[in-house]
């Protein structure tokens, strides 16, 4: 996987700006970034299995306590400490997959969710993954536009988020989110 390295300029939604960069959104150095989880919180492999590695078993013991009334629902997000990640905390978003009923309007709830958590703890610096986009299905071209949306939309609100990145693992999620902010251009 290469490196994060900015592959687009900022580009302001209002506040905060937004860029895209290509590389490993567990290794990168800020606030917070956001985890698409599972509703019990169970980290489980790819990233959930990375983070586990390098951030060590306090995440997962954390996020068993915040799990303990049970599932969380769909479109929430909860933070836990990012443990010896480079960044301070992660937000665990509970995301719709692909097909669902209004898998756009959950997909929204659940960006904003995680924005809204943010807020909460203080985040300057926030990065996301192509939200739903790869394991759960949700097509990345989908996934690029309702995150935009949901960003000008929080935006709009006021925010003290400073910067929003979105860390694309690969060419097509890459290209998929060049071409929303295009379009939104």
């Amino acid at each position: 996987m290469e490196s994060p390295v900015a592959t687009h300029p900022s580009v302001a939604t209002d506040k905060p700006h937004v860029r895209l960069i290509r590389g490993d959104i567990t290794m990168l150095e800020v606030d917070a970034f956001v985890f698409y989880a599972q509703p019990d919180l169970v980290l489980g492999s790819g990233f959930g299995g990375a983070i586990a590695v390098r951030g060590g078993a306090s995440i997962q013991k954390e996020l068993n306590e915040l799990a303990a009334d049970g599932p969380l629902p769909l479109g929430s997000a909860v933070v836990s400490r990012g443990g010896k990640l480079k960044a301070r905390n992660i937000i665990h978003a509970v995301g719709p997959r692909f097909k669902e009923a209004d898998t756009e309007g959950k997909l929204r709830k659940t960006v904003l969710a995680c924005l809204e958590a943010a807020e909460e703890h203080g985040v300057k610096t926030l990065a996301f993954p192509l939200m739903g986009s790869g394991y759960y299905g949700v097509p990345p071209g989908v996934s690029a536009r309702v995150m935009l949306e949901a960003f000008e939309t929080h935006g709009a609100r006021g925010t003290g988020l400073q910067e929003i990145t979105v860390c694309v693992f690969d060419t097509p999620q890459h290209t998929a989110f060049e071409a929303a902010q295009a379009a939104r251009s």
